[in-house]
């Protein structure tokens, strides 16, 4: 330094900061040859702590307040140079103010994505992003750790640092949170609360806190969006069945309001179709008629197959046609008087019906009728 370097630290006595940056972490104020008179006034401001380094080992801490500083006022100190160069010589000593206040415009992200396992998705890649604040609660472990002799120690210095712890606690927590990919979003503030407390403990050591880490945004890779989009889509349509019938009915309105084009007739004619058969399996229940079937050719309802083993017959009354029955219900209506020889019957694979007297396989049955009653 220069004579008037020499000078105006000889004539300053007043040791304070105002800090004109808004990102400076410790300042080392500026003494000639590091000397201090006796008697000079040290004003710490709120959010600040002034730390006296004596030969590269810390003397006190002050905490805010304006104290003189005097040899009874210093009583560490004094025990390192009040003994060698006499309690009314100037400290030779550095001073460093350490700003304590909540530095909140910092930001961390991921650059590389964090695999998680998901229930619903599996293994799924995320990238998140967001902010946090940080906040000196210990000067003494910030100087030793971190700061060493560096005059003016902003955050920059130390931002990477704990960018990249954060990320690296980041996956823990979303893996331990237990949180469905898709419930994330309304979990971040709690993941986040959980994850300043595990690095305000493991920043200890250095003497940071980390009041706040804010979680902005977890998002997916664009193929994952993609089929999430999808999903939302069905969730949003509902009823397939519907939908597609009201797609039906729209596209046929267009193609009839253009009569003359050859293109909306083809689609009007096709959508017609499909949306023919989709109302008969909607109503029916079943297999939709096809298109080119005559109605009067399409068979009739299915009937239940008879058990293995039984025939099942069919007996005209009156003009009328009655069953299916088996043999057992055929005796019964023998017995009943309701079936005898000349009674007509049909079952299948016989050509036409034919009196029930002529089928040899009722014979049984026509046997166990009784004969008529002889005339009175």
């Amino acid at each position: 330094m220069g004579l008037m370097d020499k000078l105006r630290g000889e004539l300053i006595d007043i040791i304070e900061w105002l800090d004109d940056s808004r990102d400076t972490m410790v300042w080392r104020f500026p003494r000639y040859q590091n000397e201090i008179k006796m008697g000079a006034k040290l004003v710490v401001r709120e959010s600040q702590t002034a730390v006296f380094v004596n030969e590269g080992k810390i003397a006190d801490v002050f905490e805010p307040g304006t104290y003189t500083l005097e040899t009874r006022n210093l009583p560490i100190l004094s025990t390192l140079k009040g003994w060698k160069y006499g309690f009314n010589s100037p400290f030779k000593a550095e001073v460093y103010f350490v700003n304590t206040r909540q530095f909140t415009d910092m930001k961390w992200g991921t650059q590389n994505p964090v695999i998680l396992r998901d229930a619903e998705f599996g293994v799924v890649r995320v990238r998140a992003f967001g902010a946090f604040a940080a906040r000196v609660v210990d000067a003494s472990r910030l100087l030793r750790e971190l700061v060493g002799t560096d005059p003016q120690f902003r955050t920059e210095e130390v931002q990477e640092y704990l960018r990249q712890l954060m990320v690296g606690r980041l996956g823990g927590a979303l893996a331990t949170a237990g949180v469905p990919l898709l419930d994330l979003a309304a979990h971040q503030d709690a993941i986040g609360r959980r994850l300043a407390a595990v690095l305000t403990e493991e920043l200890a050591e250095v003497g940071i806190a980390i009041p706040k880490f804010v979680i902005e945004n977890v998002s997916v890779p664009p193929e994952v969006e993609q089929a999430l989009d999808k999903r939302t889509s069905m969730g949003a349509v509902g009823d397939l069945d519907r939908y597609t019938r009201f797609q039906a009915a729209n596209a046929m309105e267009a193609a009839a309001n253009n009569p003359g084009g050859e293109a909306g007739a083809g689609i009007g004619l096709g959508l017609g179709m499909a949306m023919g058969q989709q109302m008969a399996r909607s109503m029916g229940g079943g297999a939709a008629t096809h298109p080119t079937q005559p109605a009067a050719t399409q068979p009739a309802a299915a009937e239940p197959p008879p058990l293995p083993g039984q025939a099942q017959w069919y007996v005209g009354v009156g003009g009328q046609r009655q069953g299916p029955y088996d043999l057992g219900a055929l005796a019964e209506q023998a017995n009943a008087g309701a079936l005898d020889a000349d009674t007509l019957v049909w079952r299948t694979g016989m050509a036409q019906w034919q009196p029930a007297g002529q089928v040899p396989e009722l014979a049984s049955v026509l046997a166990s009728v009784p004969p008529p009653l002889p005339p009175q």
